[in-house]
């Protein structure tokens, strides 16, 4: 499959390896798109697993609608789960890196009828981040959340900036290069920072999750109880340790928390380390 649909968007998205095999979907973060796995996918691939990667809402060309509410964790979950109605697959394998993480966790929660495991690189769980701005001191390195809620202005600093962005964080210049290039102009920017935006509707889904809980209360997040991986750099520049470790909290399944010696872009830099974790996931159930 080339694309997929729901509600009148068409999403990209790279189907490889073998058709028989079982399905892991990849979702990439900002401001990545689904090449940002390719080498993790061949590597799956080789392992007999196929590979969804979409290009997700905001950055599909025919999946960009405007608006706060259009990227709201509900429409995120619900395109995920189309791309699983599309594939053919009852349940796939989810895997997801920063922004993606976020939407493989809220998944792995609400939906883990279509959902087999949970493997997230970077991105803690939901409350767990929300424990951490209050108690971790993970509001340092998350002020750009809300310098990301002023129109305009960021669009014009990320399109002027990313370069510069991406060097001083480590991603690699083959990957540097494809990303600037896509996300030059301000508004190739306005899907990406959507999801930014619609942060007050994440809020709601971790207002009431608390550590040792094993459901949500009145819609609040949700532990996870099918079986998680969660990869973690300790040298990432946004995503702290407090998050990291509160993470095992939230998770009621089995549970195996790697933490590697590495940054922020982990499928670019961490390909052996990122698919091996997936595929000992896969494996273990």
């Amino acid at each position: 499959m080339e694309n997929f649909e729901r509600d009148g968007l068409v999403f990209d998205v790279t189907d490889s390896g073998p058709r028989d095999g079982e399905v892991v979907v990849l979702l990439h973060g900002f401001p990545q798109d689904g090449t940002a796995w390719t080498g993790v996918s061949g590597r799956l691939n080789d392992a007999g697993l196929r590979t969804l990667a979409p290009d997700q809402r905001g950055y599909s060309p025919g999946a960009t609608p405007k608006g706060r509410a259009a990227y709201d964790i509900r429409e995120l979950i619900g395109d995920i789960a189309a791309l699983v109605e599309a594939s053919g697959a009852e349940k796939v394998h989810l895997v997801g890196h920063d922004w993606g993480g976020a939407v493989a966790w809220s998944m792995a929660a609400h939906r883990p009828d279509l959902v087999s495991t949970v493997t997230v690189l970077s991105t803690p769980h939901p409350a767990a981040m929300a424990w951490a701005l209050q108690h971790g001191g993970q509001w340092r390195k998350s002020w750009y959340m809300a310098a990301f809620q002023v129109p305009f202005l960021p669009e014009l600093q990320m399109s002027r900036g990313m370069r510069k962005m991406f060097s001083r964080t480590g991603l690699p210049d083959s990957y540097a290069d494809r990303y600037v290039a896509r996300f030059s102009t301000r508004e190739s920017l306005h899907g990406p920072l959507g999801w930014y935006r619609s942060l007050s509707s994440r809020a709601s889904l971790v207002a009431n999750a608390k550590p040792g809980r094993k459901k949500s209360d009145g819609g609040g997040a949700k532990h996870v109880s099918i079986p998680a991986t969660y990869i973690w750099g300790s040298k990432d520049f946004a995503l702290g340790r407090a998050a990291a470790e509160k993470t095992e909290e939230f998770c009621d399944g089995p549970y195996h928390f790697i933490e590697l010696p590495a940054g922020h872009w982990l499928p670019e830099t961490r390909t052996d380390d990122v698919a091996e974790a997936i595929i000992e996931r896969v494996n273990a159930g």
